[in-house]
């Protein structure tokens, strides 16, 4: 199973081509506490802070600490609660910000 077209990131030499950035119904944010479990705290771009939790398919699979730039899906019932689905490097985090992505933290 290959992955999609518009999810791969590539890296060439320290620049990357194609880093994935939120869809629809996504929001960027940066994880501030680590509550125990899989839950964590995370400032998102549109000013909330919210209780997110690492999905089930991430889980020991991708490390978070804080700090790190994730992209969180906020839950459709509760709105200061969301999911965590993708969390980037630091590379990708720091071409996030110089492209103006992070401007709302």
């Amino acid at each position: 199973m290959t992955p999609k077209k518009k999810d791969l990131i590539e890296e060439d030499e320290g620049e990357f081509r194609k880093v994935r950035t939120p869809r629809q119904g996504e929001i960027l944010g940066i994880v501030v506490k680590m509550m125990g479990y899989d839950r964590l705290q995370v400032k998102c771009t549109d000013g909330k802070v919210r209780l997110s939790r690492i999905r089930g398919k991430m889980k020991k699979r991708v490390w978070i600490k804080e700090g790190d730039v994730v992209i969180v899906a906020p839950w459709d019932f509760q709105d200061d609660r969301a999911d965590i689905i993708w969390r980037y490097s630091k590379g990708q985090a720091k071409w996030l910000e110089d492209n103006g992505y992070l401007k709302g933290i």
